[in-house]
């Protein structure tokens, strides 16, 4: 059992999706305490912003030379962006293990993050114009205070809170899911593929990359490599649910879209509002309601159903 939500600001502007995200996940942490993860969508940029983690947050915590391994890690990665003519505009420390960068690159994207990722221990959580995707253990509280997301000013955003059943307690098996390596396209999930093993070999043989062993990240996977066979998004959920065999909810975020893809059991819930200015989506109704002081009128997906909605 793990929590999603989504939302949607479709008139221009945008608001503090970073405090409003954090108060439907902090809604639904009973459903999932081990982690917290966002997928934020500010104002888009010129230059790529990468979000890159050095370790998991308890390899933090395991030695003396803790500090040196992460320099050393820091180091490589600058060096090798520098090498294949990435300049990096400005840099950040999120945490002592998470980095992030505004980067200009003219360049072949999945190549920078092949060999970006090629360092040990090093992964790339994400890269886009406006996405930052950010995920860590504990509830959204705990996250949010941690990466000061509750004053982000965006458009658009999508949330889990993840209970751990098929795979690790750590970041790397946190949602959301970069669709590596197409800039601003995320995935939260919430249920079980049951086969996971046969589509994830089959997009490994097409030469697409998996950093886990959690199911919902070949959704993000299957996605990403549907757009690039031609399909847009509405198209590769609409075939992700004949293809992929399971209970499942999941939503989808791009640079100016949400979208959503509900399993022809329907067995997962998902609760939407809808206005003409706002969209919220989640899996519990208390979730939308912690963004509202007033009466609201929600629905349920039918079976199989998929929505997109535009900016």
């Amino acid at each position: 059992m793990c929590g999603i939500a989504g939302l949607i600001h479709k008139k221009a502007g945008g608001a503090n999706i970073g405090q409003e995200m954090t108060d439907m996940l902090q809604a639904l942490k009973h459903r999932g305490p081990d982690s917290t993860g966002y997928a934020l969508y500010g104002s888009p940029i010129s230059n790529y912003i990468m979000r890159i983690n050095l370790a998991e947050q308890a390899d933090t915590k395991k030695g003396f030379d803790v500090a040196s391994q992460l320099q050393s890690r820091n180091d490589l990665v600058d060096a090798r962006m520098a090498e294949l003519g990435a300049n990096v505009a400005k840099k950040e420390n999120s945490t002592s293990y998470a980095l992030r960068y505004e980067v200009s690159f003219d360049g072949d994207l999945k190549n920078l993050i092949d060999y970006i990722e090629d360092i040990e221990g090093v992964e790339v959580m994400s890269c886009g114009n406006g996405l930052e995707l950010i995920k860590d253990l504990g509830d959204a509280a705990v996250v949010s205070a941690q990466y000061g997301i509750n004053s982000f000013q965006g458009s658009h955003a999508i949330g889990h809170t993840r209970m751990a059943t098929e795979s690790d307690v750590d970041i790397r098996s946190a949602h959301p899911y970069w669709a590596y390596p197409f800039a601003d396209v995320s995935v939260v999930h919430n249920g079980q593929l049951t086969n996971y093993w046969t589509n994830r070999r089959a997009l490994e043989r097409l030469g697409n990359r998996f950093n886990s062993n959690c199911d919902s990240e070949l959704i993000a996977v299957y996605i990403a490599n549907r757009i690039s066979e031609g399909d847009d998004l509405e198209k590769a959920m609409r075939r992700s649910v004949e293809d992929l065999d399971g209970v499942f909810t999941y939503l989808v975020a791009t640079s100016d879209s949400l979208g959503m893809a509900k399993d022809v059991m329907a067995a997962k819930p998902m609760v939407i509002y809808e206005s003409d200015d706002f969209i919220a989506l989640a899996s519990e109704e208390v979730s939308i309601r912690k963004i509202f002081d007033h009466d609201i009128d929600t629905f349920d997906p039918y079976e199989g159903e998929v929505r997109v909605w535009q900016l």
